[in-house]
């Protein structure tokens, strides 16, 4: 079986999914594009663009070969660059941010950040890249701030839904898979728990109890319909 596709980056428009997408060809990295429709769309609108993602998936083991391809195509664009472009204007801290945060920018932002910084004498070495993109991985896998809102609000439906409607149950049951199973994927194409152990812990207690209401609450439907 093959390793499962990864959502590399998602896109708000399928043009850009597409310009990854021919990207990844010409180099024969193996994609799929897919289109999400968001959760909620305020119009109400059918086929909607604007309540559509677009995501680019690849393979864990292509992400950084995928990360190099889009530094090297941005290296490539800064010609195109207008003059206006935000990054001119801001500062050499900012700049450093862009750097740092990396996963937070796109490609072309981060070699351009490298680029003015290197203008302006505060070239940021290959050596230091590297150093910085390791200490970033190890932050981003850090877990998520304590869920107590969400461990409490998820117990109270939990245990409520022992004697409330089906439907409470389902929302008890969510609750609890998300934080026991949620991941998040790191720029090198890693997926780790996006929760602290504790939290995923209670996850998966208040799941479980979800899972018992609901099949309580299924039984008894059941059983009035006989009755």
């Amino acid at each position: 079986m093959d390793p499962e596709f990864i959502t590399y980056q998602k896109f708000n428009e399928i043009a850009l999914a597409n310009e990854l997408a021919e990207l990844l060809e010409e180099h024969s990295v193996i994609y799929l594009v897919e289109e999400d429709s968001l959760t909620f769309n305020p119009s109400f609108a059918l086929n909607d663009e604007l309540s559509k993602d677009y995501a680019v998936k690849i393979k864990a083991k292509d992400f950084e070969q995928v990360n190099e391809l889009l530094k090297q195509q941005a290296n490539e664009n800064f010609g195109e660059v207008e003059k206006d472009y935000y990054l001119f204007d801001f500062t050499d801290d900012e700049l450093k941010d862009v750097v740092v945060k990396a996963d937070k920018w796109s490609a072309f932002d981060v070699q351009l950040a490298r680029k003015l910084l290197a203008e302006r004498g505060k070239a940021v070495s290959d050596s230091e890249i590297a150093d910085i993109e390791e200490k970033r991985i190890e932050e981003l896998k850090e877990p998520e701030p304590s869920q107590l809102t969400w461990v409490i609000l998820g117990y109270l439906i939990a245990i409520g839904s022992l004697a409330m409607p089906f439907f409470i149950s389902i929302i008890g049951l969510f609750i609890g898979w998300y934080l026991k199973s949620s991941k998040k994927t790191l720029p090198n194409g890693e997926r780790v728990y996006e929760y602290s152990e504790r939290d995923r812990w209670h996850g998966a207690v208040m799941f479980y109890i979800s899972v018992v209401a609901l099949i309580l609450s299924v039984i008894y439907r059941v059983t009035r319909e006989i009755n």
